[in-house]
């Protein structure tokens, strides 16, 4: 059985928390559009087309600050 160094280790969990940060913002900026923060009482069909507007509008507005 190998186990990771400690400073293996360390690296490892750094590199989670960067990107469960950035997945956890993703999540926070979706709520503010209230897609997710409950139910969803809209048609079913539509959706998957409001996540991709919203996503693409997310997106938009990061290219144009980074």
């Amino acid at each position: 059985m190998h186990r990771r160094s400690q400073k293996e280790e360390k690296q490892h969990n750094q590199a989670l928390a960067r990107l469960r940060v950035r997945v956890e913002y993703a999540i926070r900026r979706f709520k503010i559009f209230r897609i997710f923060s409950g139910r969803y009482r809209n048609r079913r069909k539509r959706f998957g087309l409001r996540i991709n507007l919203i996503a693409r509008l997310l997106n938009s507005e990061l290219a144009h600050t980074s």
